[in-house]
């Protein structure tokens, strides 16, 4: 089967990322920002667009029935398609967005897992339950334990499903909360997103699993308590109900939605937003809709490290491979790789409310997104510590009295001021050296739909909606009251592939 999709795939990847990363999810922030934010949607539709035409399916290929319908086309829709196909069924993604990646196009540090083969070749020695202790910790204890359980235990085999298919994540760092060098990256080092979407479609067109952008799925169908469908509008204007024997809801959560995360968590009105301004709950709200259960619909994280004029996340691999916080005084205040909630927590109580990450040229040549930021005009240079002192105002006496003591914490592996012992690997010593200026922003939605570990959708009851399954952002109860850095692509990876075996079983009991 020939189609019209995936013309030039790869090349438009790179303007999407950017356009991605750069646009108005952060602009969306407070109401008065409204006009900015349409004008810079129309251009990044318009540009995306253009871009992408052609890449994805025609509308002319559109069937009126598929086995398994999927809304959303970031890493945990494309890879529920995969798996679905791969057990036989005819799976479909609808994507809301004119271009598929959600969120996942913008994810930067890597992704978690345990007892891989990738640890065991270079000598990490970890363990499913540390990875489990670890992120219960994290999660303040009140992650959902079955779910947390079936996540680290399938986490080596969803790195080992994406080396089959030709993503490979080999490059270990480690991120705040963590003490194991579990966060899988690309073999370059490169921020992990726009590698994971090139890779999963490739594998879709590979699988020639249809793929329709502009593609807003505005209910899902029901009939005697069993999910059959969906209602969907083609490029704004064109409606269709299209049926199925199941459907997968992979919509990503609600982080570009300002008026939904005040409504859950008024103290962060106008903070910025790093989500992709797809990211506006709407499987949420449908799935509501049918009954379906929602958990922990106010724990949502803020970033420690976002730069907040474009609303740009900094990826937490720059602070893993060596990277320190200072104040405006030129000292460090805190663990720079304690957990996000308690890193963002102390940058909000600096009387300047930012802080500066600061590195040098080792740390830029293993985290290659660095290179991005500065194309981006984000980062500071300076041949000396003096010199980048006075780029970013700092006192020179102090940021140099501060490097010191931090170059000697390495020698000596301790930090004895914070307590730091991980990203101590190589010191801060090789010239140029670099600063990001960064302050909190909103990350991630922790709360969404309840699921079981088969990720069929709960109702209050504990019952499940017949056919309806989610993965991904859109649900809740995995990270409980913080996420971990690097288990968001974890999530969607092994829950996805889940909701797409899952969904296969049921199809296949409906035929």
């Amino acid at each position: 089967m020939k189609k019209k999709m995936f013309k030039g795939l790869i090349a438009s990847l790179s303007i999407v990322f950017l356009l991605a990363g750069c646009g108005s999810g952060g602009k969306t922030a407070t109401s008065s920002k409204e006009s900015e934010s349409k004008e810079k949607t129309a251009e990044t539709s318009d540009v995306t667009s253009g871009a992408s035409e052609q890449k994805y399916t025609d509308i002319s290929e559109l069937k009126d029935e598929y086995d398994v319908i999927i809304v959303g086309a970031g890493g945990a829709g494309m890879a529920s398609a995969i798996e679905a196909k791969e057990a036989g069924m005819n799976p479909v993604i609808f994507e809301k967005m004119p271009y598929a990646g959600g969120n996942t196009l913008k994810s930067s540090a890597g992704m978690n897992a345990s007892e891989t083969k990738f640890q065991k070749e270079q000598g990490i020695e970890d363990s499913n339950d540390l990875f489990y202790e670890e992120t219960l910790k994290g999660g303040n204890n009140t992650n959902d334990k079955e779910l947390l359980r079936y996540f680290v235990d399938h986490s080596a085999s969803a790195i080992d499903w994406l080396d089959g298919m030709g993503i490979r994540l080999n490059n270990l760092t480690v991120t705040g909360g963590m003490s194991e060098k579990r966060t899988h990256r690309p073999e370059d080092g490169s921020a992990v997103g726009e590698y994971l979407v090139a890779g999963l479609l490739r594998n879709i067109e590979e699988k020639e699993i249809p793929l329709f952008v502009d593609a807003d799925v505005k209910e899902i169908k029901e009939k005697d308590g069993q999910v059959n469908g969906v209602k969907v509008v083609f490029q704004g204007k064109d409606k269709k109900n299209i049926s199925s024997k199941a459907v997968i809801v992979t919509t990503g959560g609600f982080g570009a939605n300002m008026d939904m995360v005040t409504e859950n968590k008024p103290e962060l009105k106008g903070y910025v937003s790093t989500n992709q301004e797809g990211s506006t709950g709407d499987g949420i709200k449908m799935i509501e809709k049918l009954g379906g259960a929602t958990v922990d619909l106010d724990q949502i994280q803020i970033h420690p490290t976002v730069q907040q004029e474009k609303a740009f996340l900094i990826t937490e691999a720059v602070r893993g491979e060596g990277a320190i916080l200072v104040a405006q005084d030129g000292k460090r205040f805190f663990n720079e790789l304690e957990t996000r909630d308690k890193v963002s927590k102390a940058i909000i109580g600096l009387e300047d409310k930012y802080a500066y990450l600061v590195f040098d040229a080792g740390v830029r040549s293993r985290v290659k997104a660095i290179d991005f930021y500065d194309k981006q005009g984000f980062v500071k240079t300076g041949d000396t510590i003096e010199a980048l002192a006075k780029e970013i105002d700092v006192p020179a006496d102090q940021l140099k009295t501060t490097l010191d003591q931090w170059n000697e914490n390495v020698k000596n592996k301790q930090d004895q001021e914070f307590g730091r012992t991980t990203g101590m690997d190589e010191d801060l010593s090789k010239g140029p050296f670099y600063a990001i200026k960064i302050a909190p922003g909103i990350h991630h939605t922790m709360g969404g739909v309840k699921i079981n570990t088969n990720t069929e959708v709960m109702k209050k009851d504990g019952s499940t909606i017949k056919g309806l399954y989610a993965a991904g952002e859109v649900t809740g109860g995995l990270h409980g009251g913080n996420r971990i850095g690097g288990n968001a692509d974890a999530d969607i990876i092994i829950f996805g592939r889940q909701a797409g075996a899952q969904s296969a079983i049921f199809a296949k009991e409906q035929k």
